[in-house]
């Protein structure tokens, strides 16, 4: 979703850029020139944030294939540690039911 409205706006500001280029005066020149830098510079960021996800993405898939029983025991600590709070909690602030038959 995101990489489209990326794709979108590159696409906006390169015809804003081609729409201007007979129109003369410093300024639009100016305008043009900055729309451009700013547009490459995007792009040069994006694609340096892509990598770093994917890389980040990869890493972690190594590392849960290499020790797949470490990721398994500390996903299962995190949901036995967060089901303990959650139902500490209920304990504590969740109304009570009403148990009497008949009231």
């Amino acid at each position: 979703m995101r990489n489209k409205i990326i794709n979108e706006l590159a696409q906006d500001a390169g015809a804003l850029v081609a729409a201007t280029k007979d129109i003369t005066g410093e300024q639009v020149q100016e305008a043009r020139k900055r729309v451009d830098f700013a547009l490459k510079r995007a792009k040069g960021i994006y694609g340096q944030v892509c990598d770093k996800a994917i890389d980040g993405s990869n890493a972690v898939n190594e590392l849960v294939h290499k020790n797949s029983y470490q990721a398994i025991a500390v996903g299962l600590a995190a949901g036995a540690i967060l089901g303990y709070f959650i139902a500490r909690g209920c304990k504590r602030g969740c109304p009570t039911r009403n148990t009497e038959e008949g009231a």
